[in-house]
């Protein structure tokens, strides 16, 4: 028989006890021979040298146990804000959810965002606090943080006592053999599952007699359904809470969906490079099944390739296995082009991915040395394959490689991977922060390219402004007896890479593109043409439009004592921000609004700094919107300009030495 299955991903603010906790629960099902410890570097979900070395998980790591006649593949997450785009890649692929939250430290800034992101895709989630034992640690308080800041439907299933001491210790409330007195569920809990079950609530409003039997199935459904999120506690380092919590994975979560006969549905969430296997991509299978040697579909590329090796990971190890069936996930060897986000046969079940944190940075980075720029880039292009957000760029002309990333502690961690895994020192520029750009009005762009002989590609695009966040749209008015399908193909293909960079240097967005007119020659056009022509056209379409510069725009939420209400909306004000009214409620307060992104990145230390650690801040893109070019900033055109017109043909078709 086929055993239950649940992919569970582990959620926390950094330094909640996460990776411990990981550590506890593979140990505790048998799914390693020892506990590691993070302070010590041996964790078995740490496999990267700098993790081990700093103590923080900066790549999603898997593994597998087993546990009452369930399956459970651990999915262990980074806790730091700066790596929250592995987080984001690894939420399609989760069934349900455990968030680590610290007893002393409380529901923190990232924790908000990791809950809000779990309930945009509505995983079921299991919350745990951690840390009883230590000096601070208090529960009610926490509770009361969960319930204002995350979810009134968070329910409290234990008892705890003696916390903040070696002897702290918890009693269950739900009982694992249904066979507690009644009187051992406080009315309070009975009443929040009475309300969230629609059966139970019909009985209880008849005013039939509920058992406890009655009133455990209802949590059950409740939490499986993710209307309720079951609260447990404990000590992870040790080892305190955990095989409860083992128990309420498969008491209180849902398992995964599985249609072995469905047609391959399945998404890739993370790359890494093997110096013995090659790329190894970890896939998560929606529907159908994965076998060796099967030709694989790339979606996302429209690319087909075989999976030679299939395994799964196991104590660390890559592990052999025949395939991986729908609801599992697993490791393909022979996929040379996947990157992470492709899916792989049809897109059907894959979910639509959540968006926590889109680089709102940009920097140059150089090799210490600079024969080593061919290794650097290649680096960078093995590094952009398992975190397509750098999207790197190399300008072999100038000589320049820029990257994106989100934090500084990003580059800490860029700096110490390349030295590990690639042998190379690299020194990285201050960053900036990303702009872009839309056309001002309505324009026309035009180009004809017919000279130097062979070539023939003549265009005209109507340049318009768009609906603010609208990105980019592209269409054809010009017949295909005018410019010929192929060519414009071409065209189609070209435009988001022309659009990278407008006037201003910045990517362009909220633009919507027509090719009102053109001319192929059916002696003189070749291929490439038309990819060289429509750079030009539209630079030039831009330079008649003009551009508006658009910065990046955070939304925030401010929790903090009444008592810094003023001193925090004098900053709003100063940082260039607007914020709704206050919510407050004894004797704390609220503040939702929007910040400029340059003004405010480091914003969330010096509110710490200024509250004392009392006050908490959660952001995330909202958008762009207009600044002055005092308030931005205007870079050069990096590379070869398309308005550079000979330079630019010159170097198209190879001819610059």
């Amino acid at each position: 028989m086929t055993q239950a299955m649940i992919n569970l991903g582990i959620l926390a603010h950094v330094d909640a006890g996460k990776t411990t906790l990981t550590e506890q629960i593979l140990f505790a099902a048998g799914a390693i021979r020892q506990a590691g410890s993070v302070d010590k570097g041996t964790s078995a979900t740490d496999s990267l040298s700098v993790e081990r070395e700093r103590g923080i998980s900066v790549r999603v790591a898997t593994e597998t146990l087993y546990w009452n006649d369930h399956q459970i593949n651990i999915i262990d997450t980074p806790g730091h804000v700066d790596f929250s785009a592995e987080v984001e890649r690894s939420l399609i692929m989760l069934d349900a959810a455990v968030l680590v939250i610290s007893a002393v430290e409380g529901v923190q800034s990232h924790t908000i965002t990791l809950f809000q992101a779990l309930r945009s895709l509505s995983i079921p989630t299991l919350i745990f606090i951690n840390k009883l034992d230590r000096v601070g640690a208090d529960v009610d308080r926490v509770m009361g943080e969960i319930h204002q800041e995350l979810s009134s439907h968070a329910l409290l299933l234990q008892e705890v006592s003696d916390t903040q001491t070696s002897a702290a210790s918890i009693r269950q409330y739900w009982p694992f053999r249904l066979d507690a007195d009644a009187t051992d569920w406080s009315e309070a809990i009975q009443q929040q599952i009475i309300e969230h079950n629609e059966n139970l609530l019909e009985a209880y409003l008849d005013d039939q007699t509920l058992s406890v039997d009655q009133i455990y199935q209802g949590l059950v459904a409740s939490s499986k359904d993710g209307e309720i999120f079951p609260v447990l506690t404990g000590v992870a380092k040790q080892s305190m809470g955990i095989d409860d919590l083992l128990q309420a994975m498969v008491d209180f979560l849902p398992v995964a969906k599985t249609d072995l006969a469905a047609p391959l549905s399945a998404v890739v969430f993370k790359v890494e490079h093997d110096k013995q296997m090659g790329k190894m991509a970890y896939v998560r299978v929606f529907d159908g099944v994965i076998r060796s040697r099967d030709l694989l579909l790339n979606l996302t590329q429209q690319k087909e390739e075989k999976a030679n090796q299939i395994k799964r990971v196991s104590r660390g190890k890559y592990v052999d296995v025949s395939e991986i069936n729908a609801g599992d996930i697993g490791v393909i060897s022979g996929l040379a082009s996947v990157r992470v986000g492709d899916v792989l046969g049809s897109d059907s079940a894959v979910p639509k991915a959540h968006s926590l944190a889109a680089p709102l940075l940009t920097l140059q980075v150089k090799p210490q040395d600079i024969a080593d720029f061919p290794a650097l880039v290649a680096a960078f292009a093995e590094l952009t394959d398992e975190d397509p957000l750098l999207d790197y760029e190399w300008l072999a002309e100038q000589r320049e490689l820029h990257i994106k990333i989100n934090g500084k502690i990003q580059i800490e961690i860029l700096e110490a991977i390349l030295l590990e895994r690639f042998g190379l020192q690299a020194q990285f520029e201050a960053p900036s922060i990303i702009y872009k750009e839309t056309p001002l009005a309505s324009g026309e762009g035009y180009e004809c390219y017919w000279m130097p002989k062979p070539c023939w590609a003549i265009v005209t695009f109507l340049i318009e402004p768009a609906e603010r966040g609208s990105g980019i749209h592209y269409s054809s008015k010009v017949s295909v007896n005018d410019v010929a399908q192929k060519y414009q193909n071409e065209i189609a293909a070209i435009i988001p890479d022309a659009v990278k960079q407008g006037i201003k240097g910045w990517p362009v967005t909220d633009c919507r593109i027509t090719l009102i007119k053109g001319e192929d020659h059916n002696v003189h056009s070749r291929p490439g043409d038309f990819q060289i022509a429509t750079p030009m056209a539209l630079l030039k379409g831009l330079q008649e439009t003009e551009t508006l510069l658009l910065e990046p725009i955070l939304s925030f939420t401010i929790y903090s004592p009444l008592e810094f209400l003023g001193d925090i909306t004098s900053d709003i004000v100063k940082m260039r921000g607007r914020f709704d009214g206050p919510e407050v409620k004894d004797n704390k307060v609220i503040i939702h609004g929007h910040v400029p992104a340059a003004t405010s990145l480091d914003y969330a230390v010096d509110l710490a700094s200024l509250t004392g650690g009392k006050a908490k801040m959660t952001t995330q893109l909202d958008g762009y919107e207009p600044c002055t070019l005092e308030q931005g900033k205007v870079t050069e055109y990096r590379g070869i300009s398309p308005l550079d017109r000979d330079k630019w043909i010159l170097a198209a078709r190879g001819a610059l030495k």
